[in-house]
């Protein structure tokens, strides 16, 4: 793989080599080892005790945690030095990936391996690491992560929880109160959020259990994730060590928004499993459940479910792995450039911010289609308690909330782009205006490229230059006020998201290509072509909201004839590609790629 350092949001105006992305065919024997451990822990451990999790019996979720820690799997990202595995952020995703399909199981082990020893193994001093990240890796300590407030959620710097250094100087006090912490109810060790004094920004603490002043509501009851610790938390006077103060004072918020990039990608690693094991079951159901003397397998609008189903989810596994890539060669880098191993980590993760957000959105929204395709598809049975796409469906509706709203997230995309565009760090007002420029010219009907995916790869090219349209046009009319236009801001949220998506499951069928030859690449193509063509359609209807949210007159006419220009592809026949991938699926009896 050649390191070409392509920058975060920079796929927006840059093309990027198939040559440049890692697909998860490429995960090498060790990877598949251990996410076949993860897989085999759910199926012994996990999957035959749903209910009693969701009946949160007494230690049953500890004891799970434990014994997932025994096989290390609470430590494959940590470095050895604290008894990990020290394996490279992908592998840490396709471990997500793998314990996806865990429902509550899932949550707690992500809430634990994530928000709640990742702030100290990258912001924690020596001494704090050697005491806390060996416990947190075998899971002799437990972790939750304290941030949200009853009047803070997404404004998470606005939190209210104090801290005050004691008379003696030996000691924060905390007083205050945090809700939906997850696993609140059995940690051991807890990040908390609280503000010194008057300081404007928050600053990090890490809160042992054992120091007392802690006490907790009941658990919550929840529409879904039933199994997973749910609680307020109330710091009543608590005394911290002031050793205890986790990186700098009033570092907090930063650490906060650095440790959610992360989260929102395995957030998206996550639903891309839930939604793998959501998908063999409703093909093996698809298979059994016999109308009309036929398999409901050989209808049409079933296949349609299934192909549609599984194209989605390939397309944004293929994101969220060229996004893994990318964090880890970003890391390797740094550390080439002697980058400190913990900054090295941040830094890499912070450059594909606007990635992290995207796989977020776009895998959690995944999820969703896909859970509520999997209860169509069993009828009546999948409204049964008994039957297992009831879970599933509650389960997966958390994510489009998880690590910040899907909304916020769209707002995110744009405003950490536009930021990086201000910043000279991503010229993105150079390639909007020759876009604009483009309009006035004649079209180019040069010769037709008959490589490979040449004319693929030329509705990639257009698509992007839709999104410049668009996000040019908004900045130049609305200037300063567009911050204000969410609506507008959605709309080139949705246009920037689907591209990348569409580009990554394209990239990964060349790919495929090259190194597998044209016969393994033959299902993968129609795939890309399904996600492609329906792209196509939903870049169009984003970008005239848009345009038509601000633009007026012939101005407006003329972006809506561009619009219509880089949107349009030759027709493709969707329904029988879509037929194709079925039968593979329906003969494998699972999601076969």
């Amino acid at each position: 793989m050649s390191n070409k350092a392509i920058k975060g949001g920079e796929f927006v105006i840059r093309e990027t080599s198939y040559q440049d992305v890692f697909i998860p065919e490429e995960f090498d024997e060790e990877a598949k080892m251990i996410r076949q451990t993860c897989l085999d822990f759910l199926d012994s451990e996990v999957l035959n005790n749903l209910d009693r999790i969701d009946k949160q019996e007494e230690g049953i979720m500890q004891g799970l945690l434990d014994k997932a820690g025994e096989l290390g799997l609470l430590g494959v990202s940590i470095p050895e030095q604290y008894g990990g595995f020290g394996k490279n952020f992908n592998t840490s995703m396709l471990v997500t990936d793998a314990v996806g399909g865990g429902h509550s199981f899932a949550v707690a082990l992500s809430a634990h391996t994530g928000i709640g020893t990742l702030p100290i193994l990258y912001y924690g001093n020596d001494a704090q690491k050697d005491k806390y990240i060996p416990k947190l890796t075998t899971g002799e300590w437990k972790a939750a992560y304290c941030l949200t407030e009853p009047n803070s959620g997404s404004d998470a710097n606005s939190g209210r929880t104090s801290a005050k250094l004691n008379p003696e100087g030996t000691h924060y006090i905390l007083n205050g109160q945090k809700m939906w912490i997850t696993n609140g109810g059995f940690a051991d060790i807890f990040i908390v959020f609280a503000k010194i004094d008057d300081d404007k920004n928050l600053t990090a603490f890490i809160v042992e259990r054992e120091f007392g002043g802690i006490t907790m509501n009941p658990e919550e009851h929840k529409l879904g994730i039933k199994g997973s610790s749910t609680r307020q938390v109330f710091f009543n006077d608590c005394a911290v060590p002031v050793e205890n103060l986790l990186s700098e004072r009033e570092n907090g918020f930063k650490i906060a928004v650095n440790i959610l990039n992360i989260g929102r990608i395995k957030l998206g690693a996550a639903t891309i499993g839930s939604s793998r094991s959501v998908f063999n079951a409703a093909v093996r159901y698809a298979n059994e459940r016999v109308q009309f003397n036929l398999p409901i397998s050989k209808f049409g609008a079933i296949r349609y479910k299934l192909a549609e189903m599984a194209t989605r989810l390939y397309a944004n596994e293929s994101a969220a792995y060229r996004a893994g890539q990318n964090i880890d060669d970003a890391y390797d880098a740094l550390i080439a450039e002697g980058v400190d191993e913990a900054k090295a980590k941040l830094k890499s993760v912070e450059q594909f911010a606007i990635e992290c957000a995207i796989i977020k959105v776009w895998c959690s929204e995944m999820l969703d289609y896909v859970v509520d395709e999997g209860v169509q598809i069993y009828g009546g049975m999948g409204y049964s308690a008994d039957a297992p796409m009831e879970r599933a469906y509650r389960d997966a509706r958390i994510n489009r909330i998880f690590e910040g709203t899907n909304e916020v997230n769209r707002l995110l995309v744009v405003d950490m782009l536009l930021k990086r565009a201000m910043k000279g760090e991503i010229d993105l007002m150079g390639p909007a205006t020759a876009v604009a420029n483009e309009l006035m010219a004649i079209p180019d009907f040069g010769a037709e490229d008959d490589a490979p995916f040449a004319t693929e790869k030329k509705i990639i090219a257009n698509l992007k230059k839709a999104g410049l349209l668009v996000a040019g046009a908004a900045v130049q009319k609305l200037m300063m006020s567009l911050s204000k236009e969410q609506e507008i801001l959605m709309n080139i949220a949705d246009i920037i998201g689907y591209v990348y998506v569409a580009e990554s499951v394209l990239l990964r069928v060349e790919k495929v290509y090259h190194t597998q030859g044209e016969e393994a690449a033959a299902l993968p193509t129609d795939m890309a072509r399904v996600y492609l063509h329906s792209v196509l359609d939903k870049v169009q209807v984003a970008g005239k909201e848009a345009l038509n949210s601000f633009g007026e007159g012939d101005e407006l006419r003329m972006m809506l004839v561009g619009l219509k220009r880089f949107t349009k592809a030759e027709p493709f026949n969707v329904k029988e590609a879509r037929q194709r991938i079925a039968r593979k699926l329906i003969d494998d009896n699972k999601y076969s790629f």
